[in-house]
């Protein structure tokens, strides 16, 4: 009769997880936290992408129009000729992927 009480008190304080309560929940938490690590990461990289990308980084950016602009200004300083402004505002244009108007 001994045995069984003390193995019923430390059943009893063993907690849910000694009597088959809630394992899943051991799972449940991890799964939560990389699931909003990759929430907050998913909203923030997208509003960076963005920025940048008004900001004209990257392949779709504005960053040829730059490139073109400087070129325009060294143009009208006249630190180059018009044959060789044409030349390389043709290499910006088809390297930029639109076409020469």
């Amino acid at each position: 009769m001994l045995s069984s009480v003390s193995l019923a008190s430390i059943a009893a304080h063993a907690g849910p997880w000694a009597a088959g309560g809630f394992p899943w929940l051991f799972f449940l938490i991890p799964l939560f936290w990389i699931g909003l690590f990759i929430l907050i990461a998913a909203t923030f990289g997208r509003r960076w992408r963005r920025r940048a990308f008004e900001q004209g980084y990257g392949p779709w950016g504005h960053s040829s129009r730059g490139a073109e602009s400087t070129l325009a200004e060294r143009f009208a300083q006249g630190d180059i000729e018009e044959v060789e402004y044409r030349a390389r505002l043709e290499v910006l244009r088809a390297n930029s992927g639109r076409a020469q108007q």
